[in-house]
């Protein structure tokens, strides 16, 4: 035993109703019509949807993979359960880009499946995963000040608004400033 399991987030995550799992080459065509079916849904708040294809997905995966092995980024499928077996209803990720101490906790979920818990439980899965990390005593979720919906889920789970900022990619319908939320452990 190496003791590297204990730096990392853990690969899969029960946190009902999800299931998180690390990414995979093979989840390219699950995620691909995720997003395709939710781009009405994406395209206001998250820029990377405006001209999104299959490439889009397979760069996305490529880089999810990559980040993981250098522990910038730890990128999830959000799986929920459906008849017949398990669906990707959306992404959640920790992202080491706000600094020392601190990971960044981003999500989006299909549109099929908005205002069920789903990014809520995961993102209260990724802050166990953080809080258990060694050197993590913050979580941040950022998110345009118009995205109400967004804005739920750190108010729900005991987040703090700690301040705004100009966001590196504004959305489409947003204003461009973000709302920043934090916790600490």
């Amino acid at each position: 035993m190496t003791g590297r399991e204990n730096e990392r987030p853990n690969e899969l995550i029960e946190h009902a109703p999800v299931t998180l799992r690390r990414f995979r080459a093979d989840d390219v065509d699950a995620l691909f019509h995720a997003v395709t079916e939710s781009l009405d849904h994406l395209r206001p708040w998250m820029p990377w949807a405006a001209d999104y294809s299959l490439a889009s997905a397979e760069e996305y995966l490529a880089g999810s993979i990559a980040s993981w092995d250098e522990d910038a980024e730890y990128s999830y499928a959000i799986l929920t359960a459906v008849p017949g077996g398990m669906a990707l209803a959306g992404v959640a990720g920790l992202m080491a880009r706000i600094g020392p101490g601190g990971l960044e906790i981003g999500y989006w979920v299909h549109r099929a499946y908005t205002r069920r818990g789903l990014a809520t439980a995961a993102t209260a899965a990724l802050v166990e995963q953080a809080f258990r990390l060694p050197g993590v005593d913050r979580v941040e979720i950022v998110h345009d000040e118009l995205n109400v919906a967004s804005a739920g889920i750190p108010r729900k789970l005991g987040f703090t608004e700690v301040g705004r900022r100009p966001l590196d990619l504004p959305p489409p319908e947003g204003t461009g400033i973000g709302v920043v939320w934090s916790l600490t452990r």
